[in-house]
């Protein structure tokens, strides 16, 4: 982190994944009138409803110690399916992309020890991806920095997804899948992008 406050082309990169569920509502306190007070109970699924009752989300709270007048920012996409090794791999990709645009040589990647972080999958393809970077002198270089097992709390982006949950809420109504992802987006200031597929055989 020091380095990355002495370079201003440095980034830090706090990732994470989550689900943003249509049918589970999130705990939370909110003013209401004494006698009618807001209750949220777990919502219910039509039976003709045969969209994913979750869905998964890749997100990276990006933030620039170097160049102070940069604010922070989230990049997320959505997957259909789960996270798995080749979508976080097409995640890092896409999410380097987006870095390179903003002028980024290197991203300070801080996450936690998913197994889809930590497979030979994703290791292999850090370790290419930034040897192409060093050979071509293109792209965004990752240093991956890895979180003690099982502290979400050093993690800055986990009060972000809670937040977000408290703030899209919807007490008495399901939410399509197009619904909860543009309200997610649009709470984040982020393009809903494409979903990310996974592949038949996952890893």
């Amino acid at each position: 982190m020091r380095l990355a406050q002495a370079h201003s082309e440095w980034a830090l990169g706090f990732e994470d994944e989550v689900w943003w569920s249509r049918l589970a509502q999130p705990r939370l306190h909110s003013w209401a009138e004494a006698d009618a007070p807001l209750r949220l109970l777990e919502l219910t699924r039509p039976t003709d409803d045969h969209e994913p009752k979750a869905l998964a989300c890749y997100g990276v709270l990006v933030r620039r110690p170097g160049c102070p007048a940069t604010p922070e920012r989230m990049l997320l996409r959505f997957v259909d399916g789960r996270p798995v090794s080749a979508v976080t791999s097409d995640f890092l990709q896409w999410a380097c992309q987006r870095l390179a645009r903003q002028k980024v040589k290197v991203w300070v990647l801080i996450w936690d020890n998913a197994s889809w972080h930590v497979s030979q999958a994703v290791r292999t393809w850090l370790r290419e991806h930034n040897r192409q970077v060093k050979r071509t002198g293109q792209g965004v270089r990752i240093l991956a920095c890895y979180l003690p097992s099982k502290s979400p709390w050093l993690n800055p982006i986990e009060p972000k997804w809670l937040h977000g949950k408290r703030a899209i809420v919807e007490p008495d109504r399901l939410l399509s899948p197009d619904e909860l992802a543009g309200r997610v987006c649009a709470r984040f200031g982020c393009v809903h992008e494409p979903h990310l597929k996974a592949p038949e055989k996952v890893l």
